[in-house]
């Protein structure tokens, strides 16, 4: 693709109308296989969480802030595989994987905003977890519907906005030169490197929203986890002990996943980094984690498996 030439009333605007994507792989064998598998688990992954959102909703046993956040994680996950998967599964029988200028924005859009509301996400959940745990007589009185409804107001409220401030810093530059993105999706780190223009404050941009929401939630998830443990250690009885600590169980296994594969991505130059590791880890927290969330906080769940065996008995009952 010709790229246009530069004048002084489009400097500050794309050059090109298209980008192209690397993709996973190019081997044919291997798409056809990679497209079963990631198709399968797509499914899946709305299954699950579809699933669980109606059966949080229809059960009225579960209408607590816990399972009110599970719901808007499920809804999240949803949303972040969703724009990216259905691309990413269609451009595997594609040779030429071209997406438009404005495809390529609204999908990092959407993606950035939903990865970084998940992450703020969890720090709300990892809250509520320290308040149930450390304030368990006060804990209706404190995390009262108009208080978790708007911790999520503003969990979605922090995504869209240092998505909309990556999106516009990047998407604003001057591309003149290559136009292909290493990567099967609309990576903002593999698209800044194709600019013409200076790009220190993007980069910059990147670095302070990144550090700002992964740290940040990191920082608040590892503080109450802290008091938490603390509270633990107050507990007498060890039954009690494992009690408590069965009840963050499931979080802390959705943090040490999302963290442990996200961060090395985010956290560093992807120059760094071989590309075939960033686009493992890549699948792994953008297709694979969003089908394991559901299942890791229902496996040992007992008020889920509870819920579940009332709402199909009640779907039985004669008429």
């Amino acid at each position: 693709m010709i790229p246009r030439r530069p004048t002084e009333g489009n400097r500050n605007h794309t050059s090109f109308v298209m980008f192209v994507l690397l993709g996973i792989s190019d081997e044919k064998d291997l798409q056809h296989i990679l497209f079963l598998i990631f198709l399968a688990i797509y499914l899946v992954t709305l299954t699950w969480n579809l699933g669980l959102i109606i059966l949080i909703r229809m059960d009225s046993h579960l209408h607590t802030p816990m399972y009110f956040f599970l719901s808007v994680l499920s809804s999240i996950d949803i949303c972040f595989t969703s724009s990216i998967s259905p691309r990413m599964l269609s451009d595997l029988f594609k040779d030429e994987k071209n997406i438009s200028f404005v495809a390529c924005a609204t999908q990092y859009f959407v993606a950035a905003w939903m990865g970084q509301a998940e992450c703020c996400l969890l720090a709300a959940m990892a809250y509520d977890r320290y308040v149930a745990i450390g304030h368990p007589l006060q804990y209706s009185s404190i995390m009262v519907p108009g208080l978790y409804r708007k911790m999520v107001a503003g969990v979605l409220g922090t995504g869209f906005l240092c998505s909309l401030v990556e999106s516009v810093s990047c998407f604003n530059l001057y591309f003149c030169g290559p136009n292909v993105i290493q990567h099967f999706f609309c990576n903002i780190s593999e698209i800044i490197v194709l600019s013409c223009s200076n790009t220190f404050i993007s980069q910059m941009i990147l670095s302070l929203t990144s550090m700002f929401v992964g740290f940040g939630s990191l920082f608040i998830i590892l503080s109450s986890y802290s008091f938490i443990g603390a509270s633990i250690l107050k507990i007498s009885s060890a039954k009690g002990s494992a009690k408590a600590f069965s009840t963050c169980a499931s979080h802390l296994a959705a943090v040490t996943v999302l963290y442990g594969t996200a961060l090395p991505v985010y956290m560093h130059p992807s120059s760094r980094h071989p590309e075939q590791q960033n686009k493992v880890l890549s699948v792994f927290y953008i297709i694979v984690i969003p089908m394991l969330n559901p299942l890791i906080y229902s496996l040992r769940n007992k008020e889920i498996k509870g819920a579940l065996k009332r709402v199909i008995r009640t779907t039985h009952l004669p008429q």
